[in-house]
């Protein structure tokens, strides 16, 4: 069978070539050819080639794996893939080299790259609670309780460390019993150190908190406590900046001004992120396909202690900017030495 409506309008032409009633019947038997082959031809070809979404071994990624399972910009692109980044450091390079469309961030990073030069945005926050002490010490309650005890800390420069830097600053310490902190390569140098018995206290983000009380929890270590998160204790200590708007999602520079796809973006996250509350143990089922090597209990306990909760950057924009003067008068170059600009805050 013929599909080239353009050849069945020829061969039409062919068979009744003459005569009044002939032409008329050809013309109305073309006109319903070329409606029924415009029903059936493709849609709109979608702007983009290909988007590209990244994040971390963090909550603040899982509903981006969810985006692209559910092929939720399919009207944008025919093809959405992610990638997975270990580090401030590596993200700033697939940003800068233009890999990455988008990409969950801790929400200072796209504040320092546009106080820089660099025209990105922060299109949302989505995670405002991720950091939690974790200790096998049960007289351990708080942060407050840490006084001359060493704590492991898997951060150096990014936004975790300086939060706890300053949290621990607020705190009543002696000066000569302030926390003993001990940086560490990375989060999984924290964690066995922890099982090895040579940390008894550790500060992490989920879902490495959740991880390590698994692993722990199967090589029947001795007990480990789930103390306090950040969160809490900073809102005990910065009651008028109880909000901390840690983790959201960024727009690389070359796509910003794409507003309608920003804004296509925030709200299919927003969409996501909603799904994996309601849904933890879907939800870690389905980051267990995209990262093996995280269990899938330990990927629905950090789902359940995470507060995921996604808005539009331009509508907490207050608190963010409160966050920003903090880490400005803590560590400056953390945002880059001043605030945003206006038009950085979401599309």
């Amino acid at each position: 069978m013929c599909n080239d409506p353009r050849l069945l309008i020829i061969l039409i032409y062919i068979m009744f070539p003459v005569g009044k009633f002939a032409g008329r019947f050809a013309k109305a038997l073309t006109l319903i050819v070329f409606y029924a082959a415009a029903a059936k031809l493709p849609a709109h070809a979608a702007p983009y080639q290909k988007l590209t979404l990244a994040g971390p071994t963090a909550v603040v990624t899982f509903p981006l794996l969810h985006m692209v399972e559910t092929m939720a910009l399919g009207q944008y692109t025919d093809k959405l893939e992610f990638r997975l980044w270990q580090s401030p450091d590596q993200l700033r390079v697939l940003l800068a080299k233009k890999d990455i469309d988008f990409s969950a961030a801790p929400s200072n990073l796209p504040a320092l790259m546009a106080n820089r030069g660099d025209p990105v945005r922060l299109l949302n926050i989505s995670v405002w609670g991720i950091l939690w002490l974790v200790s096998r010490d049960p007289d351990i309650h708080g942060f407050s309780d840490l006084a001359g005890k060493e704590l492991l800390v898997p951060f150096q420069r990014d936004l975790p460390a300086v939060l706890l830097d300053t949290l621990l600053d607020a705190q009543p310490f002696k000066p000569e019993k302030s926390p003993i902190l001990r940086r560490t390569r990375d989060s999984q140098d924290a964690i066995a150190l922890m099982l090895t018995g040579q940390g008894q206290h550790v500060l992490l983000v989920e879902p490495t908190a959740s991880l390590l009380m698994s692993r722990n929890a199967q090589q029947g270590g001795a007990p480990l406590y789930r103390v306090q998160s950040l969160e809490a204790a900073w809102q005990q200590s910065f009651p008028d900046q109880a909000e901390l708007p840690q983790a959201g999602v960024m727009v690389n520079s070359h796509r910003a001004h794409d507003l309608e796809l920003s804004r296509a973006v925030e709200q299919a996250y927003a969409h996501s992120a909603a799904w994996c509350s309601s849904n933890a143990l879907d939800c870690a089922k389905m980051v267990h396909r995209h990262i093996p090597h995280l269990p899938v209990p330990a990927i629905e306990s950090a789902i359940k202690v995470t507060r995921l909760d996604s808005r539009p950057a331009s509508s907490i924009r207050p608190q963010l900017e409160d966050l920003y003067q903090l880490l400005g008068k803590q560590n400056p170059q953390a945002i880059g030495g001043r605030l945003p600009d206006p038009g950085f805050y979401g599309p």
